[in-house]
């Protein structure tokens, strides 16, 4: 089975989401491309906008009138 990778533009910021071997794997994506660990416990029974409104409750204090919400690009 191919890994799942979702993309999230979490209040302005970009986060992939793989399948990993426990479930869910969180990344930074960094200005170069680098993916950087996020270290973020996601729930494996989640899908797409299960994980969209995960990420909202746990970053919703990085909202800006700008960037309000967390989507899946």
């Amino acid at each position: 089975m191919e890994p799942t990778r979702l993309i999230f533009d979490v209040f302005g910021g970009r986060m992939i989401i793989e399948t990993a071997s426990d479930g869910w794997a969180a990344y930074y994506l960094g200005n170069e491309g680098r993916r950087i660990s996020a270290y973020i416990p996601i729930p494996a029974q989640l899908d797409g906008p299960g994980i969209a409104q995960y990420l909202h409750d746990l970053f919703h204090e990085s909202a800006t009138a700008e960037h309000p919400t967390v989507r899946m690009v």
